[in-house]
C-alpha cells in the first residue's frame, strides 16, 4: 500500500508503432512536472512511462519490414527514449511489454482470474477493428466504420476467452460516486458515470487465437491463445513495480498509483477495464485517473494526410526544451482541448519568457553588476512600501497556491501566479527607477532595497519554475550565485521570502530566453483586419482638372474635423454595461480576444482587438461598456455580437469602464 510520503505517477505506455507527436510529449511533460515538484517537496516519487509492443499492428508492420516483431520493436523504441532525454523527462523507469518479467506478471494475473472462475470461453461474433484491436457491438457501428478511428471494420466469428467485467458494474458506479477525485476532471467523471448508469456493461474479450495473431503473451491456461493487448498493457502499472525499481528495500511498494495520466480517448479502458480488473484481482484502485484533452493544429485535427502533425523534436530544435514545455502547460488549462500554432508559441516565448522572466533576470543582474560590484546587497529602507508589500504578500502565498495547483493539476494556474509575481517586479523596477537611484549617492540604501527585492523574487521564480523548465531554473540559480541542488528535496526555509540571500556573488550569463523574430510571410497577417478601400474620383472625360493653388508657405495644415452627427443619430447607438464572464485568445491572432459577457438578461459573445493590451484572465469579472445593437459580424470566422469600447488611436490604451459598481445590462447614456 502507498505510504503518505510516496507519489506514484504514470503515463500511458505509448504504442511502439507511433511516431512521437505533441500528444505524447504533452502527457509525458505533465507527468514530469508533477514528479519534479513532489521530489522537491521531499516525497518518494516513482515516475513510470514506457511502450506497448504487442498486437496485430506490430506484427503486420514487422512482416512488412521483413523482420521479426521483437527486432521491429527494438528499432522503434529509441525514438521515444531519445525524445524523453531531449525533453528532460526524469522518469524512474521505462517499461516495455516485451520485458520477460512483465509477461510473467501478466500470466500470473490471468491464471488467478481463471482459477477464480472470472474467465470463461465462449463463441463470439462481432465487428472487429484491426487498427484499435478491439471488437464493437452492432449498435456501436455506423456505416461499417470503427466508432473511434473511423476506419473500415470486419465481422469476425471465433472462440475467445472473456473476463466477467459486467458483474463489477454496480461496484464501480459506487466507487466513482464515493471518490470524487477518482476520475478527473469532473466532466470526464460525469461521462463515465453516464455511460455506466445508462448501459449494461458486458464482459470483456481478453484473448485472440494464435491462428490469427501470434505476437502477444500466451494465455497460461491455453497455448492456442494470446491475451488481448489491453489486458497486457494495463497490467504494466503494477508489473513494473515488481522488477524495475532499483535500490529499494524489499517489500517497498508504491501501489495504488496516485495519478494515472491518460488522453481522453483511452479513459474508458482505464476507468472501466482497468478498474474492474483490479477489483477482480483484489487490488486497490488508483487514487486518480486524469484524462487530458487533445491538441489540434491551427484549428484542425492532426493527421499525417494533412501533414500537420507537430514533431516535438523540431520544437526542441527551434525553441529549446524548456520553452516548449512551458508553452504546452501554459497555453490551455490541463484537461481541456488545446490548439497549437507556431505563432502562439513564438508569442509565448517572447511575451512571457524573453520579455518577462528573462528580462527581469537580465536587468536585475546588470544593475547589481554595475552598482554593487556583482554582490547582491542587503535591504535598506522602503522605496515603494505599498508595492513592496504586495510583492512580499504574493511571495508568502506562493507555497500554498503552488501546492493547491499541483494537487488539482492546474498547471496553467501555477504558471499564471508565477507570471503575476514577475509582472509585479517589472512594475516595481519601472516605478522605482533604480538606474536613477544609482546616480544619487544618498539614495544607495534605497537602490539596495530595489535590487535585493528583485533578486529575492528571482530566487523564488527559479524554484517555482524548476518543475516546468529545469534547465532555465538551473541557469537562474547559477546566475544568482546560489548553491541550491534541485535534484534533492528543498530545505523547508528555501522557498521563504526571508531566506538568506545578501552577499551572494552573481554570475551574469547569456540571455536566458533570446527573443524570437518572426519571419515575414509576404502577406498581411490574418489577425489584422485590412483597411477598407477608399473610393476614388472618376477621371474627367474631356480635359484634366485645373491645378489647385499651393497653400502659403507659412500656413499650418488644417486639422481634420470629425463629422458631426445629430442627437437622433447618437440615440441610435445602444450602449450597455456588460460583465466579462470568460475570455480567451483567438487562435492565430495576437490582437483578438473572444469574450463571453453578461447583459443581465442575456449573454453575448464579442470578439475584441484588445489582446495586445490585456491578458484574457485580467478581464474576467470586469464591467465594461459595449455597443449592444451593432449588427453581428464575423472576425476570423468567429461571430461577434457587439463591440467593446476602448481608448486609443493605433494602440489600445484602456477599456471604457465604470468608477462605481454597475449592474450588467444597465444602459449607458
Amino acid at each position: 500500500m502507498t505510504t503518505s510520503n510516496t507519489f506514484y505517477i504514470t503515463t500511458p505506455i505509448y504504442y511502439v508503432n507511433d511516431v512521437p507527436h505533441i500528444g505524447h510529449a504533452y502527457t509525458t511533460v505533465a507527468a514530469d512536472v508533477l514528479a519534479r515538484y513532489w521530489r522537491l517537496r521531499g516525497r518518494d516519487v516513482f515516475f513510470l512511462t514506457g511502450l506497448d509492443e504487442h498486437g496485430q499492428k506490430v506484427q503486420q508492420a514487422a512482416a512488412k519490414a521483413g523482420v521479426d516483431p521483437q527486432t521491429h520493436c527494438d528499432r522503434l523504441a529509441p525514438q521515444f527514449t531519445n525524445l524523453w532525454q531531449r525533453l528532460n523527462i526524469s522518469h524512474n523507469a521505462f517499461i516495455r511489454t516485451t520485458d520477460k518479467p512483465h509477461q510473467a506478471v501478466v500470466q500470473r494475473y490471468l491464471q488467478q482470474l481463471y482459477d477464480k472462475q472470472l474467465i470463461y470461453k465462449a463463441d463470439y461474433t462481432g465487428w472487429y477493428c484491426t487498427y484499435d484491436e478491439r471488437f464493437w457491438t452492432e449498435k456501436d457501428v455506423v456505416g461499417g466504420l470503427c466508432p473511434d478511428c473511423k476506419r473500415p471494420i470486419e465481422q469476425l466469428s471465433e472462440h475467445n476467452y472473456f473476463f466477467k467485467m459486467g458483474q463489477y458494474q454496480d461496484r464501480l458506479i459506487d466507487h466513482i460516486r464515493q471518490h470524487e477525485e477518482f476520475i478527473r476532471p469532473a466532466s470526464r467523471r460525469n461521462e463515465v458515470l453516464g455511460f455506466l448508469q445508462t448501459q449494461k456493461l458486458g464482459d470483456l474479450s481478453i484473448s485472440r487465437p494464435t491462428s490469427r495473431l501470434s505476437w502477444g503473451i500466451e494465455l497460461p491456461f491455453d497455448k492456442d491463445y494470446i491475451t488481448y493487448v489491453w489486458f497486457d498493457a494495463l497490467v504494466n502499472y503494477i508489473s513494473a513495480l515488481e522488477y524495475l525499481p532499483q535500490g529499494l528495500p524489499a517489500g517497498v511498494r508504491y501501489w495504488p498509483a496516485d495519478v494515472h495520466l491518460v488522453g481522453k480517448d483511452i479513459l474508458t479502458t482505464h476507468a472501466v477495464y482497468w478498474s474492474t480488473m483490479l477489483m477482480a484481482l483484489g487490488q486497490p484502485l488508483p487514487h486518480s485517473i486524469f484524462a487530458h484533452g487533445w491538441w489540434t493544429v491551427d484549428g484542425e485535427k492532426m493527421s499525417k494526410s494533412r501533414g500537420n502533425v507537430v514533431d516535438p523534436n523540431k520544437m526542441v530544435d527551434q525553441f529549446g526544451a524548456d520553452a516548449f514545455r512551458y508553452f504546452l502547460l501554459r497555453e490551455v488549462p490541463f484537461g481541456q482541448d488545446g490548439d497549437f500554432s507556431h505563432s502562439a508559441l513564438v508569442t509565448t516565448v517572447n511575451a512571457k519568457l524573453a520579455n518577462g522572466i528573462g528580462n527581469l533576470l537580465s536587468r536585475t543582474l546588470t544593475m547589481i553588476e554595475r552598482s554593487c560590484a556583482g554582490v547582491i546587497p542587503d535591504r535598506g529602507p522602503a522605496v515603494l512600501p505599498e508595492l513592496e508589500q504586495r510583492i512580499e504578500n504574493l511571495a508568502n502565498q506562493l507555497p500554498e497556491k503552488t501546492e493547491t495547483g499541483f494537487n488539482a493539476l492546474l498547471f496553467r494556474d501555477v504558471l499564471l501566479t508565477i507570471e503575476e509575481l514577475n509582472g509585479l517586479c517589472d512594475e516595481y523596477i519601472d516605478k522605482s527607477a533604480p538606474w536613477k537611484l544609482a546616480k544619487q549617492p544618498e539614495a544607495r540604501p534605497q537602490l539596495h532595497t530595489v535590487l535585493n527585492t528583485s533578486a529575492r523574487a528571482l530566487r523564488l521564480l527559479a524554484l517555482l519554475l524548476h518543475p516546468f523548465m529545469p534547465n532555465a531554473s538551473a541557469q537562474m540559480i547559477h546566475q544568482l550565485g546560489l548553491s541550491l541542488d534541485l535534484s534533492q528535496p528543498l530545505a523547508p526555509h528555501a522557498g521563504l521570502w526571508d531566506a538568506p540571500l545578501a552577499g551572494s556573488i552573481i554570475h551574469k550569463g547569456a540571455s536566458l530566453f533570446p527573443r524570437i523574430e518572426s519571419k515575414p510571410q509576404g502577406a498581411k497577417p490574418v489577425s489584422e483586419t485590412p483597411a477598407s478601400p477608399q473610393p476614388t474620383a472618376a477621371a474627367p472625360t474631356t480635359a484634366p482638372a485645373a491645378p489647385q493653388a499651393p497653400a502659403p508657405a507659412t500656413a499650418a495644415p488644417a486639422a481634420a474635423q470629425p463629422a458631426q452627427i445629430t442627437i437622433d443619430d447618437f440615440m441610435k447607438v445602444q450602449l450597455k454595461a456588460a460583465k466579462v464572464l470568460a475570455a480567451e485568445r483567438v487562435p492565430k491572432s495576437e490582437k483578438l480576444l473572444k469574450l463571453q459577457v453578461s447583459l443581465g438578461t442575456e449573454q453575448r459573445q464579442i470578439v475584441a482587438g484588445i489582446g495586445k493590451k490585456y491578458e484574457p484572465e485580467a478581464l474576467i469579472g470586469k464591467t465594461i461598456v459595449i455597443v449592444a445593437n451593432l449588427k453581428p459580424a464575423k472576425l476570423m470566422g468567429i461571430e461577434s455580437q457587439g463591440m467593446v469600447l476602448a481608448a486609443g488611436d493605433s494602440e489600445v490604451r484602456g477599456l471604457a469602464t465604470f468608477v462605481e459598481d454597475v449592474d450588467p445590462g444597465t444602459k449607458v447614456k
